[in-house]
């Protein structure tokens, strides 16, 4: 951003009066007027705001990469949470494994406040031996178990020939680290015209975040909400490195709702609750937390899986409650239930 000034006009003034806004300049001179060069890391200031500084004839602005997620609303409503204004907790098991598994966690999670219930229908492996999933039946037992105690589904899609069974079940469609920049998958996500929750690349810059998410509405999103879980460091002693900086950016600079995922973060349980109260001190519209009732029986990521009592304990301690009277909006999957 460029602010120029009128001819004659006292530049120092200007510039303290820049600087008490918050903002880092670099005095540019010209052969007849001043204008100042606003560094990236300054604080938001709006065009209008900055042009009823006497003496600022103009205020230049770079055009934006991402014009359709920055129009995108500050606070939208998902399952009648308002993110950035309500705090938002979605927890479930890495895996759905099976219908008594399922819904005996979906019983709980919404006693202690959760909103959604996330599990993997399809789950992405590093190895190609290890579990894969149930498939296409989780989506069924997934959905019914969310239903039965009013919870919306996130749950993740790894194909573009996924996309629309996904989108039948869920609430919000989940993009994974590993997906973040398979753009084909997520202009074919997105056109089933369900909120997408796009979890960050484990070697992604924000910048390449946020451009994801532009694909995402360009293709028919309606809104996207943004997932720290962790990005790839060189120090083994956690799964991943949280980076906190980022959720702040994202809620404070550019007011965008973003959840945070210690579980995947850290790979430890005993570290999640610490975690998550960073997280939401820094700015986290939410949390997205695994949970298991027989973790050592997990058959995936069972190590990062709280127990029953943890999760209650999490959810107290940051005040997560389910509004009495708020129901689940119904999924294309009920509406097709209802009607047969």
């Amino acid at each position: 951003m460029i602010v120029s000034l009128e001819i004659g006009t006292d530049a120092s003034r200007v510039q303290r009066e820049l600087v008490a806004l918050g903002l880092w300049v670099r005095r540019l001179d010209g052969s007849e007027r001043v204008s100042f060069l606003i560094e990236p890391s300054s604080r938001q200031v709006a065009r209008q705001e900055l042009l009823k500084i006497p003496g600022v004839s103009d205020v230049a602005e770079p055009r934006s990469p991402h014009p359709l997620l920055d129009a995108q609303p500050r606070h939208p409503t998902l399952c009648g949470v308002e993110l950035g204004r309500d705090p938002l907790l979605i927890a479930g098991p890495c895996a759905v494994e099976s219908p008594a598994q399922i819904e005996a966690i979906a019983a709980r999670i919404s006693g202690v406040g959760a909103r959604l219930i996330r599990g993997g229908a399809f789950k992405p492996r590093t190895s190609p031996y290890s579990f894969q999933g149930q498939g296409e039946q989780a989506l069924d037992w997934l959905s019914s178990a969310a239903r039965k105690h009013g919870l919306g589904v996130v749950t993740e899609v790894m194909a573009a020939d996924q996309a629309a069974l996904v989108a039948e079940h869920a609430d919000l469609v989940q993009i994974g680290c590993r997906n973040m920049q398979n753009y084909s998958l997520l202009a074919t996500a997105a056109a089933s015209r369900k909120p997408m929750l796009l979890k960050r690349g484990m070697s992604a810059t924000v910048e390449e975040w946020l451009l994801a998410a532009e694909y995402c509405l360009l293709h028919g999103a309606p809104f996207v909400v943004f997932c720290e879980r962790g990005i790839r460091g060189f120090d083994t002693s956690t799964r991943n490195l949280l980076d906190l900086g980022a959720v702040a950016l994202l809620s404070h600079v550019h007011g965008l709702p973003v959840l945070v995922d210690p579980s995947h973060a850290c790979g430890r349980r005993d570290l999640i609750p610490a975690l998550s109260k960073a997280a939401m001190a820094v700015g986290a519209a939410g949390l997205l937390l695994e949970t298991h009732d027989a973790p050592g029986e997990a058959l995936s990521d069972g190590s990062q899986a709280l127990w029953p009592e943890e999760l209650a304990g999490i959810a107290g301690d940051l005040g997560f409650r389910k509004p009495a009277g708020v129901e689940r909006q119904p999924t294309q999957a009920t509406l097709l239930e209802a009607r047969t």
